[in-house]
């Protein structure tokens, strides 16, 4: 898998969801970026040109690097290509699919203790079980994850296809000029994988990126999926994939009062121990995570806490 430069040592800012975009601007003044903006709307997919109103929210020059634009030229140009991600991509699928299955067996299994009459210290005991086995599940996800990605990687080296490699030599001479980067939210896999065929983030020495929502997500080590009332399945937590890796040790959780059951403290707390050592911080409208060389230096956020509490407003 195409790897972050570790020498990326500018400020990272993460956002919760945006409204009208206000909150973007005043970034970019506070992170001192002065010049233009590489701005990244790819979530949005066939709607990524429509940044009109995020743009004037900038108060600065922005140049939308349209990767999805770009990608679909590749897929067109690169059939060979085209058709071993189409693969890859299936074969990630079902991946999720039999991860899922796998989680969701364990966490029948823990309904149906957990309703037992027996005395708490054994109750505990099986909960412990319970977390052993899905973190087992979640880590190992990730592991095949990266295994089906280097495979991809090593067997089609994007470097190696020539309209991979041009659009990557065009968009990092866009990006050495700009001075810093701004990432919007929208469709998590396709923000993921357009940021990963493109390694637009390489090299990016002091510049600071700001990102939200899916943007944001994409940026850490590990990607986590969650919804406490989601549309169909369901209300299990689960790993999608490996992130960028840019923030380590911290789950971005967007929206967590749209998507928490925050008064569940029994699924906080598996929630929590299943993630740990990260801290699993949930942002809605106004939050806001600040790193520094890749460590979190100011936070304003919900923490969710290993007791199955959540700390509202919390800051660092």
């Amino acid at each position: 898998m195409t790897a972050i430069n570790d020498e990326t040592t500018g400020p990272i800012v993460l956002l919760g969801p945006q409204t009208d975009f206000n909150e973007i601007g005043e970034m970019l003044d506070e992170v001192q970026a002065d010049g233009s903006v590489a701005l990244i709307t790819t979530g949005w997919q066939e709607n990524e040109s429509e940044d009109e109103a995020l743009i004037e929210k900038l108060r600065r020059p922005a140049i939308n690097l349209a990767l999805h634009a770009r990608s679909e030229r590749i897929y067109a140009q690169e059939s060979g290509y085209a058709k071993a991600r189409a693969a890859r991509q299936a074969r990630l699928q079902h991946l999720q699919r039999f991860y899922r299955m796998r989680l969701e067996a364990i966490d029948e299994a823990a309904r149906a203790i957990g309703v037992r009459h027996v005395d708490a210290e054994l109750l505990d005991e099986q909960h412990s079980i319970t977390v052993a086995q899905m973190c087992h599940l979640d880590n190992d996800h990730l592991q095949r994850c990266q295994t089906e990605w280097a495979a991809f990687d090593s067997q089609w080296p994007a470097a190696e296809q020539a309209s991979i490699a041009s659009e990557r030599a065009e968009l990092a001479e866009i990006v050495d000029r700009c001075a810093a980067v701004v990432i919007s939210g929208g469709h998590l896999t396709a923000l993921l994988n357009r940021l990963r065929l493109f390694n637009v983030l390489a090299n990016l020495g002091n510049k600071p990126i700001i990102a939200w929502s899916a943007g944001a997500m994409c940026l850490s080590d590990r990607i986590v999926l969650f919804h406490d009332s989601p549309p169909f399945g369901k209300n299990l937590a689960q790993m999608l994939d490996v992130g960028l890796g840019l923030i380590k040790n911290v789950v971005v959780m967007p929206d967590p009062s749209r998507r928490l059951r925050t008064h569940e403290s029994e699924g906080i707390s598996r929630f929590t121990q299943r993630m740990a050592p990260a801290e699993c911080l949930g942002m809605d409208i106004g939050a806001r995570l600040i790193f520094n060389q890749g460590r979190l230096q100011s936070a304003f956020a919900h923490r969710l806490l290993p007791n199955g509490q959540l700390q509202r407003g919390w800051r660092l």
